[in-house]
C-alpha cells in the first residue's frame, strides 16, 4: 500500500542534512518521552494509543446515534470551539461533495453538518436559527466542562429554539451530549434532561480529540467510514512508533526539519494546499500546532493557505517578501474523480497545448513550478505527500501530525499538551462583563478601556 512520504529535498540549500540529523538525539530522547509517558504534559497523552483502544462496541454505539440523527434530522448542528469541532470539520470537509447541499434528495442524502459556538457572532447565531426554523434538527453539544463561554452561550439559543420547537422531551432525544464522563456543568445537564452521552477521555486534550466520540459522531453522521479513519490511525501509529530514526520516521523527520528550519531564523511555516477540501484540515493543523508549541515566547507561527487561489492573493508576499518563512506543501497523489481538459477549435484562451490532459496533472505542474519559484525567491519547501483523500488517509494523516507535534514540542522544550495562554482572554472579558467574582478585575479593567 502506498505510504504517507515526507520530501526535504527542496529545503536542503537552506539547512544540510547534518543541521537535521543533529536533532537525532533530542528526537530520540521526546519519542521516548511520548511512548513512555513521562514527559511534559503526560496526563494528556490519552492520544497515543486511542487509535487501537477505539473498540467495536464504541463504533457501534457511535453509529446507531448517527442512524438515529440521519432518519430524522436534515441537519446536525455541532456546538463546541477549537478541537470540540475542527477536527471533525477537517475530516468531513475533505471528504464530502463539495455542493453537497445543492444535491438532488432521496435516502442517501445524509443530513448537513453546520457548527455553531465557535464564535460570539449575534449575527451568526441569528442567521442559524433562520434556518433551523424550518427544518428538522439535532445538535451534539461538545465541551468537557459545559462552561466555555462560546459554545455555552450558543447551546443555551438552540436548547431553547429546540424545546420551543419540539417540546422538551422530544427535543432532549435530539440533543447528544459528548463531555466529561462524570463531572461538570454539561454532564449535570445531560442526567437532568435524560441526553445520550459520549465521554471526552480525561487524558485526552481537545486538539487531539478527533479520534474520540469529538469527531467520530459528526464525521459518522455525516456519512463517512469511522472505522476506515480509526485504521489510518492504527496503521501510522505502528510506523511512527517502531522508531525514531530521522530516515525511518516520517514524524521525526518533519519534526526534526522544521526545528532546524527554524535554528535558522524561520519561525513561520504557512502549510499550503493545492484541493480546496483541505482547507480546514489547514485550519485544524494551526491550532494543533499553535496552541502546542507557542509557549514561553517559542515556536513557529502555523499559517495557511489554499493554492492555487491564494497564489493571486499571498503569493506575491511569500516571493518576496520577509524572507522568515518555510512551506510545507500538503501534496495529493490522486484525485477522487477524473476531468479531462477539452479541445477548443477557435483556442481563443490559448490552452490548446493542454487540452486531452487531465485537471490534476495541470495542478500538479502548478504544485512544483510554485514550489521551484519559491524556493529560487528564497523560501525553503518541504512536502508531504498522501497517495488520496480517504478516511484511511486521512486517519493516518491526523496521527501524523499529532505524533510529530508531540516530538516538536519536546524538541522545544515546552508542554505542547497544555494551552495556559488562552485563560489570558477570558479573565478580561469575564470581568468587562462584570462576571461576579470578578469585581476587583472589573474596576481595573474598566480604568483602561
Amino acid at each position: 500500500m502506498d505510504k504517507i512520504k515526507v520530501d526535504i529535498s527542496q529545503i536542503l540549500d537552506f539547512v544540510s542534512k547534518e543541521d537535521i540529523k543533529a536533532f537525532q538525539q533530542k528526537i530520540n530522547k521526546a519519542h521516548e518521552s511520548l511512548i513512555g509517558k513521562n514527559g511534559k504534559g503526560n496526563d494528556y497523552l490519552g492520544w497515543i494509543d486511542l487509535p487501537t483502544e477505539i473498540d467495536q462496541r464504541l463504533i457501534d454505539d457511535i453509529s446507531k446515534q448517527a442512524r438515529w440523527i440521519q432518519q430524522n434530522a436534515e441537519i446536525l448542528v455541532v456546538v463546541g470551539i477549537g478541537g470540540s469541532y475542527l477536527g471533525s470539520r477537517a475530516v468531513i470537509e475533505a471528504l464530502k461533495h463539495s455542493f453537497d447541499y445543492l444535491l438532488p434528495g432521496g435516502e442517501a442524502k445524509k443530513p448537513i453538518v453546520l457548527y455553531a459556538g465557535q464564535n460570539l457572532s449575534e449575527d451568526y447565531l441569528a442567521d442559524l436559527i433562520d434556518i433551523l426554523d424550518d427544518r428538522d434538527y439535532a445538535v451534539n453539544v461538545i465541551s468537557k466542562s459545559g462552561t466555555t463561554t462560546e459554545p455555552a452561550v450558543s447551546f443555551r439559543v438552540l436548547k431553547n429554539h429546540l424545546e420551543a420547537k419540539y417540546g422538551k422531551a422530544a427535543a432532549s432525544k435530539r440533543i447528544i451530549a459528548t463531555t466529561d464522563e462524570s463531572k461538570g456543568a454539561l454532564k449535570q445537564l445531560a442526567n437532568n434532561e435524560g441526553y445520550k452521552t459520549f465521554v471526552v477521555p480525561d487524558d485526552v486534550g481537545g486538539r487531539y480529540s478527533v479520534l474520540t466520540p469529538v469527531g467520530l459522531l459528526p464525521i459518522a453522521v455525516a456519512g463517512f467510514d469511522i472505522s476506515e479513519l480509526a485504521k489510518g490511525a492504527v496503521d501510522m501509529r505502528k510506523r511512527v512508533l517502531a522508531t525514531a530514526s530521522i530516515d525511518e520516521n516520517p514524524a521525526a523527520l518533519y519534526a526534526a526539519a522544521r526545528n532546524a528550519l527554524y535554528n535558522k531564523g524561520r519561525f513561520i511555516e504557512i502549510m499550503v494546499n493545492y484541493q480546496p477540501n483541505l482547507y480546514y484540515f489547514t485550519e485544524w493543523w494551526k491550532q494543533l500546532y499553535g496552541e502546542s508549541e507557542g509557549k514561553e515566547n517559542k515556536g513557529i507561527f502555523p499559517a495557511g493557505v489554499s493554492n492555487t487561489t491564494d497564489l493571486h492573493s499571498m503569493g506575491q508576499y511569500i516571493q518576496e517578501g520577509e524572507r522568515k518563512i518555510f512551506e510545507t506543501v500538503l501534496s495529493v497523489e490522486k484525485p477522487l474523480r477524473a476531468m479531462t481538459i477539452p479541445e477548443d477549435a477557435e483556442n481563443l484562451d490559448k490552452l490548446n497545448f493542454i487540452a486531452g490532459k487531465n485537471l490534476h496533472y495541470v495542478n500538479q505542474m502548478a504544485e512544483k513550478g510554485t514550489t521551484l519559484a519559491h524556493k529560487d525567491g528564497g523560501v525553503p519547501n518541504m512536502r508531504i505527500s498522501v497517495p488520496g483523500i480517504t478516511a484511511y488517509y486521512l486517519g493516518q494523516l491526523i496521527y501524523f501530525y499529532e505524533f510529530a507535534c508531540g516530538l516538536s514540542g519536546y524538541v522545544l522544550e515546552v508542554n505542547p499538551f497544555d494551552q495556559p495562554g488562552v485563560e489570558a482572554y477570558k479573565k478580561n472579558m469575564f470581568a468587562l462583563l462584570g462576571k461576579p467574582g470578578f469585581e476587583k478585575e472589573t474596576a481595573a479593567i474598566r480604568k483602561r478601556v
